[in-house]
């Protein structure tokens, strides 16, 4: 595989095994409502950065919620089986890795990194042209090869 570096210098990448998650709890407060952020730590110091240049993020607003705004105990279960889902059809390919989970005030967002923007395009079209998803949800992927996107998640682990 080959991707663009740093500047006008190539990247060549072959027989390359992304890291294995590390996950880390993260709590914080936003507009006076407790969140969390699930982050794969192992990302932190990941390198090469490049083969995954694209920034994909996907958003769910959920029904069921506590006087917290988060989610009840059954609408968690169904987020957790929708993004483990997700994350199976992403990863058959090796091309995407898992970022982040966030839960806060009624919505989840859920986080890749992917270095095939179009097969994970082709995934989440899929989805919605079936109507195969327990709630609706938003999708974008964004070019991202300098992980700005990714920094709030990875300086917090």
């Amino acid at each position: 595989m080959v991707a663009q570096g740093r500047g006008n210098e190539l990247v060549v990448v072959s027989g390359y095994e992304p890291p294995e998650e590390a996950h880390r709890l993260i709590e914080f407060r936003q507009r006076n409502l407790a969140g969390f952020a699930t982050v794969n730590a192992a990302l932190k110091n990941f390198e090469p950065r490049t083969v995954f240049s694209w920034h994909l993020s996907v958003q769910i607003v959920y029904d069921d919620k506590d006087e917290n705004q988060l989610p009840s105990a059954n609408e968690q279960n169904l987020l957790y089986s929708f993004e483990d889902g997700l994350d199976l059809a992403f990863k058959q390919n090796g091309d995407v890795v898992f970022l982040a989970r966030v839960t806060h005030d009624g919505r989840r967002e859920i986080l890749w990194r992917t270095r095939n923007p179009e097969a994970t395009d082709s995934v989440l079209r899929d989805m919605l042209r079936e109507k195969s998803y327990p709630r609706e949800f938003d999708y974008r992927i964004d070019h991202d090869p300098k992980w700005e996107k990714a920094e709030w998640y990875l300086q917090s682990v």
